[in-house]
């Protein structure tokens, strides 16, 4: 729920700094930044770990008044949600990519194989550099460009990359990508062609994410969007929650399935959530959030059904890479949304997730990445083992598009037959 921070704005540079001070306004309603685990509050700046306990840091805001009118009236992108994020209000005038607002679409065909009486998918493949990654980097470049920051960077599975290296050209500010060096090929060309300072590490998504940080602490004037602003990037996955909501008639859907891969995601749709609730937008009613992982790199789903509070690291081995992450910075709190809610994490096979991926394609026609595959896959599976109501209103969520991970699915699809152009020959097929 959203925290009121009394702590005052500092805007002046510190000494010897080359960092501008912050203008007035900057970042919109926030307040300051407030220890995830002690409560211990800070100034806002490019701070991300708490100075008495060094836990996490996450915004704080006291929002004013805010009206279904006064958002609705807004452009038809994030930034209609831009009085709830850490956002200046001339936002919009920025060079940005303009992600969100993105379809949410009555899955009746899919909904009908599974069971569920009414399922609607929420399809972020259509933002900007189709995964749901824009919203999240939208609001770290607004936060970087008030920082003065010189460099736009990030560790990354893939479709960060994207986003990154898109945003930082349309805002006319270098980007430096960093991912492992056995990503998914089309992901390595959709961060190339935007940038020329694509770097890929030996290693997984852990160790790419330890040389950010190690780089971050270094280099003076870089942005890693998932390091030192972390806090204002994951307030952009809470639009995600706002538009839910919004496209359902202003009301939260009874369960909602998200992929987890940090767990920021699912952390901050609960969060938006909460605060609609607060404002008075959203009638206050239970509903229930579930997480979905691969079983090949799924520590949160492990300590959700062992009963375990700590997310043991682990090395990840699948085929969802968008969701490798051995050791996720949000699961613990992953683990209180979905036991607060009475909802679960799950996971499933590699398998699984292909057929997650076909299942969606084929029933609703959106083809997803395997992380969208992950949480179809999970869905199904959830309902199959009765900790799904499919009696209540659904909402999954695809974070990206499939042309991304085509090396997951090709040998799983291809021509069902190859004959001469002869009528006689499409008839032996039995096609028809």
């Amino acid at each position: 729920m959203s925290t009121v921070v009394e702590t005052p704005v500092d805007t002046t540079p510190e000494p010897g700094s080359d960092r501008p001070g912050v203008r007035e306004g900057a970042f919109g309603n926030a307040t300051g930044l407030v220890c995830r685990e002690c409560g211990a509050t800070q100034e806002l700046g490019p701070h991300y770990a708490c100075l008495e306990c060094f836990g996490p840091l996450e915004i704080a805001y006291e929002f004013p008044a805010v009206t279904r009118e006064q958002i609705e009236a807004g452009p038809a992108n994030m930034w209609r949600y831009k009085a709830l994020l850490p956002v200046p209000a001339d936002i919009e005038q920025s060079p940005n990519m303009e992600p969100g607002f993105t379809r949410l679409l009555k899955a009746n065909n899919l909904g009908k194989h599974l069971g569920i009486d009414n399922l609607w998918v929420k399809d972020d493949s259509t933002n900007p550099t189709n995964s749901f990654k824009d919203r999240v980097v939208a609001c770290a470049l607004s936060a970087a460009t008030e920082f003065g920051s010189k460099v736009f960077a990030c560790p990354s599975t893939g479709n960060l990359a994207n986003a990154v290296a898109a945003a930082g050209a349309r805002a006319g500010i270098k980007t430096v990508v960093f991912i492992p060096a056995n990503l998914e090929t089309p992901k390595i060309v959709n961060s190339a062609v935007y940038t020329e300072s694509l770097v890929a590490v030996n290693g997984n998504y852990d160790d790419v994410n330890r040389l950010a940080s190690e780089i971050a602490g270094e280099e003076e004037g870089w942005a890693f969007v998932n390091v030192n602003v972390r806090p204002y990037y994951a307030e952009g996955s809470k639009t995600l929650g706002y538009e839910i909501a919004e496209q359902l008639g202003w009301r939260l859907p009874d369960q909602i399935v998200i992929p987890v891969a940090s767990g920021s995601q699912l952390t901050k749709v609960d969060k938006a959530f909460q605060e609609l609730i607060k404002l008075g937008l959203v009638e206050d009613k239970p509903y229930r959030v579930f997480g979905a992982q691969a079983t090949g790199c799924s520590p949160v789903s492990v300590a959700f059904k062992s009963g375990q509070n700590v997310v043991r690291p682990v090395k990840p081995d699948t085929i969802a890479k968008s969701l490798a992450i051995g050791n996720p910075a949000d699961g613990p709190y992953v683990l209180d949304v979905c036991r607060r809610t009475n909802g679960a994490v799950e996971d499933i096979t590699d398998d699984e997730v292909r057929a997650g991926i076909l299942l969606l394609a084929r029933t609703e026609g959106i083809f997803t990445e395997t992380a969208g595959g992950t949480t179809v896959g999970v869905l199904k599976k959830l309902v199959e083992t009765g900790q799904l109501d499919p009696t209540l209103d659904t909402v999954v969520i695809n974070t990206g598009m499939g042309l991304k991970t085509l090396d997951a699915i090709s040998s799983q699809v291809g021509p069902a037959a190859t004959i001469d152009p002869t009528y006689a020959a499409f008839t032996a097929t039995g096609i028809a």
